[in-house]
């Protein structure tokens, strides 16, 4: 932002972009007009990351800490499509949300470097995830930056009951469920999506 010469800006993120969006409201608030999430990973999720009904669900980040992740998957483009079509088709509650971009997935995925460098994020985050699951990680202060989430009412990934402690993490907290949607509600209900972006940084004066 620095190098563009923007000195205040809004966030948009989902899932690990919205990990990603906490440490940066935490080290730079004052840069931060405010923030907004779709379903995303902090720290009140805790140890039910790990309970074993969620196993099934989150096998694919021990996965990823393997050197032979990337061969196997990578092993053909077949293999590439079909391991990224289980997550984007099972995510999804609308099912049909990504048949038109499913083979450009698979194409960018499958050259060269491109899958290590995706698994390489969740080596890099391995260390900081397990302590949340084991309920060691450190206390981080709240972050008081406008924050909206939006949290999707079918994501088997993130239930919507674990939006229970975002107040300890967000002090200016507008919370809502997203209806009808799995895991990606930008993709699944685009336009809806949209709305409540806008409307989010309307209501706080930015837009």
């Amino acid at each position: 932002m620095e190098g563009l010469g923007i000195d205040r800006f809004g966030l948009v993120g989902h899932d690990v972009g919205g990990a990603v969006m906490q440490p940066l409201a935490r080290r730079a608030p004052e840069r931060l007009a405010g923030l907004f999430f779709f379903d995303f990973v902090y720290p009140g999720i805790g140890p039910r990351m790990a309970a074993p009904d969620r196993l099934n669900h989150i096998w694919y980040q021990s996965f990823h800490q393997m050197e032979m992740a990337e061969r196997l998957v990578g092993a053909s483009r077949d293999s590439c499509r079909l391991y990224i079509s289980h997550f984007l088709k099972g995510w999804a509650h609308r099912k049909d949300a990504f048949d038109d971009v499913l083979d450009a997935f698979a194409d960018n995925y499958f050259k060269p470097g491109n899958l290590a460098g995706g698994f390489a994020h969740y080596r890099a985050s391995h260390a900081g995830r397990v302590a949340m699951m084991k309920g060691e990680a450190a206390p981080l202060p709240p972050i008081n930056v406008p924050a909206c989430v939006r949290w999707a009412e079918h994501d088997p990934l993130f239930p919507y009951e674990w939006t229970d402690r975002l107040g300890e993490t967000f002090g200016d907290l507008d919370l809502k469920i997203f209806p009808d949607v799995g895991h990606f509600p930008h993709r699944e209900d685009p336009d809806r999506a949209a709305a409540e972006i806008a409307g989010f940084f309307q209501r706080i004066g930015w837009s």
